[in-house]
């Protein structure tokens, strides 16, 4: 899913009007936002972010200090481990791994839905569905 794909339904989910424009930059295709206030924001996550604020939905950041930062920490790992990798490989080790993080929690955070878990999900909906196809041609 192009980012400017999840931006626009993160808008949607968050109970936004739709009214910003997306482009991208350069190879990566990083995600631009054209805000009317002032300038370009860049990059997913700072985007998402932005627009969790919009919404008045901060709570979505973490509500504590240790909440933010592993709401912080889980936006990395989406942009630096799950953006831009596709080996099988890659894929199946990265799911594996988060399979056993999760194990005894709900959330990323723990109890808590945040930005992060939609990020997440919208970074490895692509490759479950891949996967779900895979094994559905197989059988």
């Amino acid at each position: 899913m192009a980012a400017a794909a999840e931006l626009s339904l993160l808008e949607k989910s968050l109970g936004l009007s739709k009214g910003n424009k997306y482009s991208a930059q350069g190879e990566r295709q990083i995600p631009v936002l054209q805000t009317n206030n002032g300038p370009s924001l860049r990059g997913l996550t700072t985007i998402a972010a932005h627009l969790v604020k919009q919404a008045n939905k901060e709570y979505l950041l973490g509500s504590t200090a240790e909440e933010k930062a592993i709401v912080q920490q889980w936006l990395e790992y989406r942009v630096t481990q799950i953006d831009g990798h596709s080996s099988k490989n890659d894929i199946h080790t990265l799911l594996k791994d988060l399979n056993s993080y999760l194990e005894d929690k709900v959330y990323l955070t723990g109890y808590n839905f945040t930005l992060a878990d939609i990020l997440l999900y919208y970074g490895l909906h692509r490759f479950i569905i891949r996967k779900l196809r895979h094994t559905e041609v197989g059988n």
